[in-house]
């Protein structure tokens, strides 16, 4: 089992009722705790505030895994590099996790071998990743699935790369509609060129 939480709610401790929490949980069996670094506040901030607008606090769950090193302890929360995961390492978390920046910039995933275990990465250009990519999202439509549910996760492959835009447009403009097959995702590929992007890399 794991726990994903944030440090707090509202007005509470950080420290005190976080601390609380974990101890309690823990003492029912769980081992694996992912700490979001902000509190939530459910007074006054959507969800979607909620995600940017309180404050971070990462030492908080750094202490924490000081108090607890028999716990596995995550942290999460506006990390959108891997030079930053690597500093949450270097403090003593056991792991980070990456959420919106994975699903804006999928292409960051690519260099986790290489940058924190220095071993070859799964893919050698973008491109590479999109191809490789591909039987994937044709398994999935023969199991019915729609291509964009597979390929929205994909929108940010090409992220300030020529031709970025247009596959992104591509995808959004024709990956929902009835019928849409792997031609839409081949199509918008083409629309980014791979020499191009070769010689800039």
């Amino acid at each position: 089992m794991t726990v994903k939480c944030r440090i707090g709610i509202d007005e509470q401790d950080e420290d005190a009722d976080l601390e609380r929490f974990v101890e309690q949980v823990a003492a029912a069996g769980c081992e694996t705790f992912v700490i979001h670094a902000r509190k939530a506040w459910l007074q006054g901030l959507s969800p979607k505030e909620n995600r940017d607008v309180p404050p971070l606090n990462y030492a908080r769950v750094h202490r924490l895994k000081a108090q607890h090193p028999e716990l596995h302890i995550g942290i999460n929360g506006g990390i959108k590099s891997l030079e930053s995961c690597q500093a949450h390492l270097d403090a003593g978390v056991d792991s980070v996790m990456i959420g919106r920046e994975a699903y804006q910039n999928p292409w960051l995933l690519a260099s986790v071998d290489q940058a924190l275990y220095q071993r070859p990465g799964p893919a050698t250009s973008r491109h590479a990743a999109a191809r490789a990519f591909r039987p994937y999202i044709v398994e999935r439509l023969a199991e019915g699935a729609r291509l964009n549910h597979v390929t929205r996760h994909l929108l940010g492959l090409f992220q300030g790369c020529p031709g970025g835009r247009r596959f992104r447009r591509h995808l959004s403009e024709h990956a929902h509609r009835d019928g849409a097959g792997i031609a839409v995702y081949d199509d918008a590929l083409g629309l980014v060129d791979e020499e191009r992007l070769a010689e800039i890399a």
